[in-house]
């Protein structure tokens, strides 16, 4: 807990190669969080990415001081899941979010998460795509396609309680994430829709903000035909098993 009993906000941003992005997003959650006046940390967790992201975290810790960004690099690319429990690790806030560092996921949503949470005291909040006025942009059909298809078949089979399981910007309490990490054994694609899954069997409860979400504005998205089929194989897993 932060000091004075007030909620401090650790962000975790994975980066693989976002060298361009990432200068434009810590600056973005940096402003936000000081218009909203809310104390927060960034930590960035590197995967070795050969663009030269680690040098441009340096730089950035070093504008920003070390007590607001936190590089925590790794060797390699060891997935999404591995990189928020290391990330937790060095956490100082009671509250964490997750968000992508290719600026898909823009930080003015983060006080309207702060706001929905205080409001209904939830354990998790999620940004949504698909209800009131959150939408996708930039997209072309077949992603579009893609994604919601992913969305109502998960919808079908496992009736979760939220609209948006294949996102991956949320807010959770820091003890809630660590108790969800201990639990999941998926891996890229399906691991955001898992942890919706055993949140709901754990009996956390779940707000949702309607978002925009962005294509990334540089760089290679990183969705392609492997990630389709390890989602399917994912869930049919947690079909069978929730």
């Amino acid at each position: 807990m932060a000091a004075g009993g007030a909620d401090k906000f650790s962000v975790l941003l994975p980066t693989y190669n976002e060298r361009e992005n990432l200068p434009l997003v810590v600056w973005l959650l940096a402003r936000t969080f000081r218009e909203s006046g809310n104390n927060f940390e960034i930590i960035i967790i590197d995967d070795g990415s050969p663009d030269g992201t680690q040098e441009i975290a340096e730089q950035l810790e070093k504008i920003y001081g070390s007590d607001k960004i936190l590089l925590r690099p790794r060797a390699r690319k060891l997935g999404l899941g591995t990189a928020y429990i290391h990330g937790m690790k060095h956490a100082t806030g009671n509250f964490i979010v997750i968000m992508d560092a290719d600026l898909s996921h823009h930080p003015k949503f983060i006080p309207e998460f702060i706001r929905k949470q205080k409001e209904g005291n939830f354990d998790i909040v999620s940004g949504t795509r698909y209800k009131g006025n959150g939408g996708v942009y930039g997209w072309d059909l077949k992603r579009k396609l893609i994604s919601r298809g992913a969305n109502f078949l998960t919808q079908v089979l496992l009736r979760p309680g939220a609209s948006d399981l294949t996102g991956s910007f949320r807010l959770y309490r820091k003890e809630v994430l660590q108790k969800l990490m201990e639990k999941c054994v998926s891996k890229g694609y399906v691991f955001q829709m898992e942890m919706i899954v055993r949140a709901r069997q754990l009996g956390y409860t779940i707000g949702e903000v309607p978002i925009s979400f962005v294509d990334r504005v540089y760089g290679e998205s990183k969705l392609g035909g492997n990630e389709i089929v390890s989602f399917l194989k994912g869930l049919l897993t947690l079909f069978a098993t929730t």
